[in-house]
């Protein structure tokens, strides 16, 4: 064994280890606590993974396999059980006929896994040496996201939800039985760490099909392929979590579930919809996130006119765009800032999507007549200095918001409009008195969300200037523009993460006496150009100008007309 350390370190210093010391500690405690000593390097991340592995498979003269060589094989689901495959780490390199089985993996010293493996396959097994994260991936690709849990289950150890104790809900524990729970468990803690926003269990004819939302884009996650005999239990476990009433399955229902995920709390809103096939189930996945500028995407410019405007006593700030466009963030963070012991902030939500510390959130209750204008007549009789509505939905709510802007205090809204100047035709529609239009909103606040290039992958791009001409891109700035390409980190997307493009109209006084005149949309708009408003697609262009989302990212997400001709 000491031999063995010595000669990991000697490999990890080959390979660019700059701490052979710690390195040499590391194998040594994974040693005595009988782990893998391989996975234990790569968990501390003290070597270079491809290198380091690379390395190894010379020295103990082993095959080797670049991650662009390993592809997903269906054909050996049958044959290798994923039980072993998955709680070992391996998998066979081609489909299982007979003769040597060559098996992928990263621990060539893993003696208990190379047992297991040897006590279900009969004849000569050779490992093959590759990378832990692509081997990973491909595993989930091949048998699914909980294949072994589902195994287990399949073979009636445990089919039924009676029993499940409904306070577990710890999604990182690992439960030593198999069960629906622990099934469950694995498909969410898979779409949490990969970052989803929602999962939606779909139940189709032959198939129950789990997707995740990711940067705003649905994935549909490899599951075992006989998932469909599950379909019930798996819905009405996660009815249980959610407290719903799993008898009712002709009524769309409505609960939350509390879940912990790397010590860290994720608020779960759960909403079923009967449909032709079953349940279907939507989880909303919100997180205790942090909210600053810093994320929002904001350039310079823009950030000192949002804080500006956020800093004034009075007045109304509607952030404007569809659902799914990021505004919530947006008024989360505006409140943030705000939130000193020197305010009193009061907000209206439906529902409560995050918990600020210090501040009075209420969620609407229509059942019980909490509407949001009725809410909002109560809370301006309590003192507010800020107010939040979550949505003017509504001739009587907007009215009271804008009185309560004109007594003295500063509200924030949000309004479902395709560009920030249909903020100002949507209140008219609702029948506000132009006067109260201009004298109440100090601006409109449209948004966006695009999904940023991945920083390890994305490559130059080359476009025709006819093509750049024909949607509105700068020709000048033609060979600043990047496309994504597709790695390991971005899960082969080429993108990773997402922010925001803004579309900022100030109320000027020039706008003000257009407003009273009722001037239609496209003369708003054109004014609010001349008056300094960036509009959505050209923010766009300046991000992809320096490198941060692409040109059909843009395109995606400002698709109005007016839009285009304004370009």
């Amino acid at each position: 064994m000491v031999n063995l350390i010595e000669d990991l370190t000697g490999i990890a210093k080959e390979t660019g280890c700059s701490e052979p010391e710690k390195c040499r500690e590391t194998l040594r405690r994974a040693a005595f606590a009988q782990r893998s000593m391989v996975g234990a390097l790569l968990d501390a991340q003290l070597v270079r993974e491809p290198d380091f592995l690379k390395a190894l498979s010379v020295a103990l003269d082993l095959p080797w396999r670049e991650e662009s060589e390993i592809q997903t094989n269906e054909n050996v689901r049958e044959k290798f059980p994923a039980r072993l495959a998955l709680g070992q780490t391996v998998l066979p390199e081609s489909a299982i006929e007979g003769g040597e089985l060559r098996l992928l993996t990263f621990d060539p010293f893993d003696h208990a896994g190379w047992q297991a493996v040897v006590q279900h396959w009969p004849g000569p097994v050779r490992p093959v040496l590759t990378t832990r994260r692509r081997l990973i991936e491909t595993l989930k690709t091949t048998y699914g996201v909980g294949a072994d849990t589902f195994e287990e289950l399949i073979e009636g150890r445990e089919d039924e939800v009676g029993g499940v104790q409904e306070e577990v809900n710890v999604v990182d524990e690992e439960d030593s039985e198999a069960s629906v729970m622990k099934f469950v468990n694995q498909i969410l803690r898979e779409g949490l760490s990969q970052g989803a926003t929602d999962i939606h269990f779909e139940p189709l004819g032959q198939d129950l099909r789990i997707r995740y939302r990711i940067d705003g884009v649905l994935h549909e996650t490899p599951v075992p392929p006989r998932i469909k005999v599950l379909q019930d239990s798996v819905i009405s476990r996660l009815k249980i979590m959610a407290g719903l009433d799993i008898a009712e399955r002709r009524l769309p229902q409505d609960g939350r579930i509390a879940l912990e995920h790397a010590g860290m709390p994720i608020d779960v809103r759960v909403a079923t919809i009967p449909c032709v096939h079953g349940e279907n189930v939507s989880l909303r996945l919100l997180g205790q996130e942090r909210f600053d500028f810093a994320r929002l995407g904001l350039d310079a410019v823009a950030e000192k006119r949002i804080r500006n405007l956020i800093s004034i006593p009075n007045g109304i700030i509607l952030v404007t765009g569809p659902t799914g466009c990021g505004k919530s963030t947006s008024l989360y963070t505006f409140l943030s800032s705000l939130n000193v012991k020197e305010r009193r902030i009061v907000t209206i939500e439906d529902p409560v999507e995050h918990k600020l510390d210090g501040v009075i959130q209420i969620a609407v209750k229509p059942e019980i007549d909490l509407t949001f204008a009725n809410a909002l007549r109560s809370i301006l009789r309590g003192d507010p200095n800020v107010i939040m509505v979550g949505e003017m939905r509504d001739h009587e709510t907007a009215e009271i918001a804008i009185r309560a802007a004109l007594t003295g205090h500063l509200v924030f809204s949000t309004l479902h409009t395709n560009d920030a100047v249909g903020g100002i035709t949507r209140l008219l529609d609702m029948n506000i008195e132009p006067f109260l239009v201009g004298s109440s909103v100090r601006a409109f606040i449209a948004q966006r969300l695009v999904r940023r290039l991945c920083k390890h992958c994305s490559q130059p791009a080359h476009r025709k200037p006819e093509e750049l001409a024909e949607f509105g891109y700068p020709i000048e700035w033609a060979d600043k523009i990047r496309r994504p390409v597709g790695c390991e980190k971005c899960r082969q997307s080429g993108y990773a993460g997402r922010t925001a493009l803004f579309e900022i109209v100030m109320m000027t006084s020039r706008l003000q006496e257009l407003i009273q005149k009722r001037g239609s949309g496209p003369e708003l708009r054109e004014l609010a150009m001349r008056e300094g408003m960036i509009p959505l697609r050209k923010d766009g262009w300046l991000k992809v100008a320096d490198g941060v989302t692409s040109v059909e990212e843009v395109l995606r997400v400002t698709t109005s007309e007016l839009e285009a001709l304004d370009e």
